[in-house]
C-alpha cells in the first residue's frame, strides 16, 4: 500500500468520512474544515519526509559508489593496468572492490554490492548508467536529455528510464568515451558529432550551448545478430513475394532507394538489401558513421571526417562518392543521401555503376523525386530542371516506400517502378502497397498487396536468369 494512502487510511476516521459527505454538510462546520486543514497538513510533512528521504538514500549511494570509484581508480593507476583486456580487468577489479569494502567495513546487502559493483565496472570499462539500457536487446532507441531525463524506444513505444546521471559532467565523460576512439571531437566549439558505437549502433550528440537542457545523446542501437528477409517477413514488413521480387531486383543490378521517415527502418531494409548481392562483387560503402553490416567478404567500407580545430581536413559524402569511383566498385551503397552528393550519385548510377544503393528521407515516392531535384540542385551545379529530371529517370529504377506506421509497427507502404519521362513530369507506377484494413487492440491491421502491374524492368530480371512467376504481381489472383 502506497504512503499516501497509508496517511488517508491513518486519519480516514472523521476526514475521510467527512470528506466523502461534504457535499450534504453545510460549508460552515468548523470541525469539518479544521480535519480537513489536519488532513492535508499530514499528508504534505509525509511527503517532505518522503522526499527527504529518498534524497539522503540516493547521497549515500552516491557517496559510497564515489568513494568506492575512486579509490578503485587510484589503486589501478598505481598498477598501471592495460585496461583494454577486459576480461582480466573486471577480475581484478572485482578484488579490490572486495578488499576496500572489508577495509572501510562497509556492510551492505548482497544485491546491493552487486549493482555497486556492475555500476563501478561499468563507470570504469564501459558507457556508465547506458551499459544496462546498451545490454537491453528489447531497447531500440537511447534518448538522453540532460543528466536526469533518459527515454528508451521499446516495440516503437517510447517511455522513460529508471536510471540518471549524476551531473552534466558525467554525461559529457561518457561521452568523451564514445567519440575518442574514433578520432572525433565534442566540445565548445564544435557541440555537434555523429559517431558510432563498437556494436555499430549510431550515436548523435549534441552539447551546451546548442542544447539548452545540458548533454543530449540519442543512441539508435542495432541488434547485435543483424536482421534478416525472414525476420522482415515475419515482423509484417514485407511479404514472401516482396522478398523473391526485391532479391531478383539486387541480382539484376537495378538502382534502388529506400525512402522513408525518421525512425522508419531505412537502414535496416539496406542492410537487408544488401546482403542479396552476390559474395563475389566488390562493394564500397559511404557513409557519415559507418553503421552498415555487410556480410560478404569484399566490403571497403568509407566514413566522413569533420574539419580539425583549424577548420580543415573535412571529408564530405559527396568527396567519398567521387572518390569511390576510382576504386573500381560493383556496387556502390551510399548511407543516406542528403545533399549535393545526390547529383555524383545519379552520375555513378548513368555511367556504369549498375546495383547502386542508397537511402533518404521522404515520406512519398513522389516527394522522393522531388527531394532528388532539391539535393541535386545543392550541388551548386546551375542546372536546369528539365537536365535533372532526365537523370533522376534514367539512373533510378525504384523505390522502396518504408514507413513506421501509428502502433510503431514498420512496414513497406509502397514499391515503385521509375518508368521514365513524358514531357516534363518523372512517370511512375506502383507496383505494390499496404493496404490497412482496420485496427485491433491499437495494432493496425493490413496486408501489403501487388497492384497487378508488371514492371517494365522485367525483361532485366528475366535476363538474369531469375523468373519470377506472375503471381508475385497479383496476376492471376484476387484479393
Amino acid at each position: 500500500m502506497s504512503l499516501l494512502r497509508r496517511i488517508d487510511n491513518k486519519g480516514g476516521g472523521s476526514g475521510g468520512s467527512s470528506g466523502g459527505s461534504g457535499g450534504t454538510e453545510p460549508l460552515g462546520g468548523g470541525e469539518n474544515e479544521s480535519s480537513k486543514l489536519a488532513a492535508m497538513q499530514q499528508r504534505r510533512q509525509a511527503l517532505v519526509e518522503q522526499r527527504g528521504a529518498s534524497t539522503g538514500k540516493n547521497n549515500n549511494y552516491l557517496d559510497l559508489k564515489t568513494r568506492v570509484q575512486n579509490k578503485l581508480l587510484s589503486e589501478l593507476d598505481h598498477q598501471s593496468v592495460d585496461v583494454s583486456r577486459k576480461t582480466e580487468v573486471r577480475a581484478h577489479i572485482e578484488e579490490l572492490f572486495n578488499a576496500i569494502l572489508a577495509d572501510e567495513s562497509i556492510v551492505i546487502s548482497r544485491g546491493e554490492r552487486l549493482n555497486l559493483f556492475e555500476a563501478i565496472v561499468a563507470e570504469i570499462l564501459g558507457f556508465g548508467p547506458l551499459e544496462t539500457l546498451l545490454a537491453d536487446d528489447t531497447i531500440t532507441e537511447i534518448m538522453v536529455n540532460g543528466p536526469k531525463n533518459i527515454f528508451i524506444e521499446q516495440k516503437g513505444n517510447i517511455s522513460r528510464a529508471n536510471i540518471a546521471f549524476e551531473n552534466d559532467e558525467h554525461v559529457l565523460r561518457i561521452l568523451d568515451r564514445i567519440v575518442a576512439p574514433l578520432g572525433r571531437r565534442i566540445d565548445e566549439s564544435s557541440p555537434l558529432v555523429d559517431a558510432r558505437l563498437p556494436d555499430g549502433s549510431r550515436v548523435n550528440a549534441v552539447i551546451r550551448p546548442i542544447s539548452l537542457v545540458g548533454p543530449t545523446i540519442t543512441i539508435r542501437k542495432f541488434s547485435k545478430k543483424p536482421l534478416t528477409v525472414d525476420d522482415l517477413i515475419r515482423f509484417g514488413t514485407m511479404t514472401k513475394e516482396i522478398a523473391d521480387f526485391l532479391r531478383a531486383c539486387i541480382i539484376a543490378r537495378l538502382n534502388i532507394i529506400v525512402a522513408g521517415g525518421t525512425g522508419s527502418g531505412k537502414t535496416t531494409l539496406l542492410n537487408v538489401l544488401s546482403s542479396f548481392i552476390p559474395n563475389n562483387e566488390r562493394i564500397v560503402t559511404v557513409e557519415n558513421a559507418a553503421e552498415l553490416q555487410l556480410r560478404q567478404e569484399h566490403v571497403v567500407t568509407l566514413e566522413t571526417r569533420p574539419p580539425n580545430l583549424e577548420g580543415k581536413g573535412e571529408i564530405t559524402i559527396q568527396d567519398l562518392v567521387v572518390n569511390c569511383l576510382r576504386m573500381r566498385p560493383d556496387r556502390i551503397v551510399v548511407g543516406e543521401c542528403r545533399s549535393g552528393e545526390a547529383l555524383d550519385m545519379l552520375q555513378a548510377m548513368n555511367t556504369g555503376h549498375d546495383g547502386s544503393l542508397t537511402t533518404l528521407h521522404s515520406n512519398t515516392p513522389r516527394d522522393t523525386i522531388s527531394r532528388l531535384e532539391v539535393m541535386c540542385l545543392m550541388a551548386g551545379v546551375d542546372l536546369p530542371v528539365r537536365a535533372i529530371r532526365e537523370q533522376i529517370a534514367s539512373a533510378v529504377d525504384l523505390i522502396c516506400q518504408q514507413n513506421r506506421l501509428r502502433d510503431g509497427s514498420r512496414k513497406i507502404e509502397k514499391i515503385t517502378e521509375v518508368q521514365g519521362m513524358e514531357g516534363e513530369i518523372i512517370t511512375m507506377s506502383d507496383l505494390f502497397e499496404f493496404e490497412q484494413t482496420g485496427i485491433e487492440g491499437g495494432k493496425i491491421i493490413g496486408r501489403i498487396r501487388p497492384t497487378g502491374l508488371r514492371p517494365k524492368f522485367i525483361e532485366r530480371i528475366e535476363a538474369a536468369g531469375i523468373h519470377l512467376p506472375p503471381s508475385v504481381f497479383g496476376i492471376g489472383r484476387s484479393y
